[in-house]
This record gives C-alpha cells, sequence and structure tokens, in this order.
C-alpha cells in the first residue's frame, strides 16, 4: 500500500466495503491478498471476528478464499517457460532439470509458506514455474494458509476478551 495518497485510502475503503458482506466479502478479500495484489485479508477476518461472526466460519471462508488466490498465483507461474532460465540468465538445461525433480518431490512442499507476506506469492509463483507436484502444492500451501488464519482467529479472540 502506498501510504502517501490515494491508493492507501483507496485500499481501506475497499477492505471496509468487503467487510460490509460479511464472510463473502472475506472470501473475495481473502482471494485478492493472496494473489500479487498489495492487500490485506486480515483486517477484514479480524473485523468480523470483532463483529461477533463465527471463527470456524470466518477461517474456511479466509481460507478457502487465500488458496484459490495462491492457486491463481501457481497457475500464473505454470505459464511461464524454463527456456526463459536458460536464455536469459544462463542457467544450464541439466540444473533446471534437477530442480524441476526436487519440487515434483520434497520441493512441492514449499507451498506451506505460500502464507508469508510478500514472499509467499513469489513462493507459488516459482513452484508453478518450476512445475512443482501440483497436488502436494495445494494441500501443503492450504494447510499454511488454514494454520495462520486459526493463530490469527483466536489470536484476535483472545485480545478481544482483554476488553
Amino acid at each position: 500500500m502506498w501510504r502517501g495518497g490515494k491508493l492507501a485510502g483507496s485500499t481501506l475503503n475497499m477492505l471496509e466495503g468487503l467487510g460490509e458482506y460479511g464472510y463473502w466479502g472475506l472470501l473475495l478479500a481473502s482471494f485478492l491478498a493472496a494473489t500479487v495484489l498489495p492487500f490485506s485479508s486480515e483486517v477484514v477476518f479480524a473485523a468480523l471476528i470483532a463483529a461477533g461472526m463465527d471463527v470456524w466460519a470466518s477461517i474456511l471462508y479466509a481460507t478457502i478464499g487465500n488458496a484459490a488466490g495462491g492457486a491463481t498465483c501457481y497457475y500464473v507461474g505454470k505459464l511461464g517457460k524454463t527456456e526463459w532460465l536458460e536464455k536469459w540468465f544462463k542457467i544450464k538445461p541439466e540444473k533446471i532439470d534437477k530442480m524441476i525433480r526436487w519440487l515434483h518431490g520434497k520441493g512441492a512442499v514449499m507451498g506451506f509458506f505460500g502464507f508469508l507476506p510478500a514472499v509467499g506469492d513469489a513462493i507459488l509463483v516459482a513452484l508453478g514455474f518450476m512445475r512443482a507436484n501440483v497436488p502436494v502444492v495445494m494441500v501443503s500451501m492450504t494447510i499454511g494458509k488454514f494454520s495462520r488464519y486459526v493463530l490469527i482467529g483466536f489470536g484476535t479472540g483472545q485480545i478481544l476478551s482483554w476488553f
């Protein structure tokens, strides 16, 4: 978010507007936050919990939206071509093949870290670009995103109980 001008204000207004649509607004906010847009679903998520919405339902909607956005990042990355790595970065085909084999196995669990701010989207795009194992990426990514919302949801609930 650009703090000095219109973008920060318009993003905040958009977040407030999505909160008015309850769970569906949360799902959309979570989807948008998981793409490369500079957007935060946590504000809508915490606001809905503070407004009395069910924590588990909020976690479910937020996870579904965020996982769908993460899958979008993966498939955007999949549009890339490994030949670009050879041409632009002078990486030998053998190294690319070795990395792809690794990502098809254990490396695909890196999708778990798709929930991380700033780098999570890049991780998912890279996994798509390198053709990592789709089921492993999607399951590990969803587990990571679910875990984050559980922590935020119950953390928000705990903080609210202090007031």
